[in-house]
């Protein structure tokens, strides 16, 4: 069964909003059998327009329905309203390449 991948595309807009967030979302992502690959680190635009977002994430999970499972789940739900309130952007779920 191929993994899946979080892709997560922000602009942060309210840093102590959006704190909350980044501190509480790992314990949530983990539970869930989550692993952070990326976390907002440094991105550079190789080609096209650079990056839309200032901020980076992704995420693996063991298949795309644990992915799906994990933002669907009440302890995520509640987490998506900080980061709604302190930042802008997009989420995707990417499935993987079957190994």
């Amino acid at each position: 069964m191929p993994y899946a991948y979080l892709v997560a595309q922000v602009t942060v807009t309210d840093e102590a909003a959006f704190e909350k967030y980044r501190l509480r979302v790992p314990e949530v992502t983990q539970g869930y059998g989550g692993e952070y690959l990326a976390r907002g680190g440094r991105q550079l635009g190789l080609e096209g327009p650079e990056p839309a977002h200032n901020r980076t994430v992704i995420a693996r999970f063991p298949s795309f329905e644990r992915a799906v499972e994990w933002y669907n789940s009440e302890a995520y739900t509640e987490l998506v309203k900080l980061r709604q309130a302190g930042s802008d952007g997009t989420l995707y779920i990417v499935e993987g390449v079957e190994e």
